[in-house]
């Protein structure tokens, strides 16, 4: 079994909400900030696939690590934006649902980052 499937798992996880929220988007970051979102993702999942063939990994695992801060500062930046706040229905409040929407998926980016910082450590020693 491969050691780090659980990344892989979690991380197809993290791409799967990050595309529901991204498609709400504003029509206007279609080609902008969701674009640049979506190649994070993408490259995040091919730095981990390439981080688990390559002999030496110390450069994909730094290229991973660089990665998934800038999916964190994408995301922040999208929030403070306002970009969460597109409604379900009449009755939902648009800035709770926007921070539960951030918190969601900044739960995802952190659980997918403390995995990737596991992996540096073990690495290293």
């Amino acid at each position: 079994m491969n050691p780090h499937s659980n990344l892989i798992h979690k991380s197809r996880e993290m791409i799967k909400l990050a595309n529901v929220y991204l498609n709400h988007l504003p029509k206007h970051e279609k080609y902008g900030l969701s674009q640049q979102i979506r190649c994070c993702l993408y490259d995040i999942y091919g730095y981990i696939v390439e981080g688990e063939k390559r002999y030496h990994k110390k450069t994909t695992l730094t290229n991973l690590d660089i990665e998934h801060e800038k999916l964190r500062m994408y995301f922040n930046l999208a929030f403070e934006l306002g970009y969460f706040e597109y409604r379900r229905s009449e009755k939902c409040e648009p800035q709770k649902e926007a921070v539960r929407r951030y918190t969601a998926i900044s739960a995802k980016i952190n659980e997918v980052g403390a995995m990737i910082g596991g992996w540096i450590a073990s690495q290293k020693g």
